[in-house]
C-alpha cells in the first residue's frame, strides 16, 4: 500500500537562479520550522558536467492529531505530545551540461510508522546553447556566471537576476509507504514455523483489533494530506528567495536569510510578502 501525490510548477527566472535559489531556501518566511541544514558531501564530476550534493536537514515538527490517536502510547515514547524533531537526508544533483536537476528528500526519523520520500525534477524548457571555450566554466558558479544573472565574489556579488525570460520546469512528486506492523507480522509469522518464540499477546493486540493494513492505510491518508497541504509553503518559499535574488543578487539572499534565522531564534514573527508580490 502506497499513496503517490505530484504535481507541477514554472517559475519564471532562469535555471541556474532556480538551482541556487534550491540550495539557499533556508531559512525563508514560509520554513519557520527548519532548525538547520548541514553539507554532507558535495562532489563536482568536470566531465559529466554534474554536481552531487548530500545535505541533513533538521526539522521542527508535530505529529498530526489524527496518528497520535491511531498509535498505541508505547510505541510513541517521549513523543506522545506529537512535538518532535526529525532530520531529512536530502540529495540532489544539477546537470549544468543538459539543464535539469533531480532531488530526493526522505525523512530519517519515524520511518517505522511513515516513510515519506519527495523527488523533484527541474528542467531548463529550451536546450542551453553551446558555449565556446572561452566561456565554459565549471560548477554552480561557472553556471551562473555563464547566463549573467549574478557573479560570486568582489564587486559583482550583489549582481540582480536579469529578467531575461527564460522559466525554469519542476516537476513534483511525494510517495507515502507505512511500515507499521510490518516487523510484528513478521515476527509472528516465524513464530508460526518455529523460528522464534510467539509474540506477547499484549504487544500484538492493538494491530490485531485494527489490523495491519487498515492502520497502514490510515496513516498514509493522513501523511498525503499533509503533504499536499505543504506543497503551497514550499513553492512560497521559492518564490521569496528568488525575488530577493531578483532585487539584490546573493547578498539580498543572505541577508533575507540572516534576518530570517536571526527572528526565528528570538521567537519573532516573520512577515510573509503580500499575495503577488514574488510572483
Amino acid at each position: 500500500m502506497v499513496k503517490f501525490y505530484s504535481s507541477s510548477e514554472t517559475y519564471a527566472y532562469p535555471f541556474p537562479a532556480v538551482t541556487l535559489a534550491y540550495f539557499l531556501r533556508y531559512p525563508n518566511p514560509y520554513s519557520t520550522h527548519v532548525l538547520s541544514t548541514d553539507t554532507i558531501s558535495r562532489h563536482y564530476d568536470p566531465e559529466a558536467q554534474r554536481l552531487t550534493t548530500i545535505r541533513l536537514h533538521l526539522k521542527r515538527s508535530k505529529l498530526p492529531s489524527a496518528v497520535l490517536k491511531l498509535l498505541p502510547r508505547s510505541l510513541l515514547g517521549a513523543s506522545a505530545s506529537g512535538d518532535t524533531q526529525s532530520y531529512i537526508l536530502e540529495k540532489s544533483v544539477v546537470d549544468v551540461k543538459e539543464g535539469w536537476m533531480d532531488t530526493e528528500s526522505r525523512n530519517l526519523e519515524w520511518t517505522g510508522v511513515l516513510s515519506v520520500v519527495e523527488r523533484q525534477m527541474f528542467k531548463r524548457p529550451a536546450p542551453p546553447a553551446v558555449p565556446n571555450e572561452e566561456t565554459i566554466w565549471q560548477g554552480m558558479e561557472g553556471a551562473a556566471r555563464r547566463h549573467g544573472f549574478i557573479n560570486f565574489g568582489g564587486m559583482g556579488a550583489g549582481a540582480k537576476v536579469e529578467d531575461s525570460g527564460e522559466t525554469t520546469d519542476v516537476t513534483s512528486s511525494v510517495t507515502l509507504h507505512s511500515h507499521i506492523g510490518e516487523a510484528w507480522k513478521k515476527k509472528r509469522e516465524a513464530a508460526r514455523e518455529g523460528a522464534v518464540e510467539e509474540e506477547q499477546p499484549q504487544k500484538v493486540g492493538f494491530l490485531r483489533s485494527w489490523g495491519t493494513a487498515a492502520l497502514q492505510r490510515n496513516i498514509e491518508k493522513i501523511g498525503l494530506t499533509r503533504a499536499q497541504r505543504s506543497q503551497p509553503n514550499a513553492r512560497e518559499g521559492m518564490k521569496v528567495v528568488l525575488e530577493r535574488m531578483r532585487e539584490g543578487g546573493l547578498v539580498a539572499v543572505l541577508d533575507g536569510m540572516r534576518q530570517d534565522r536571526e527572528a526565528i531564534l528570538a521567537g519573532r514573527p516573520l512577515a510573509l510578502p503580500r499575495r503577488g508580490d514574488n510572483e
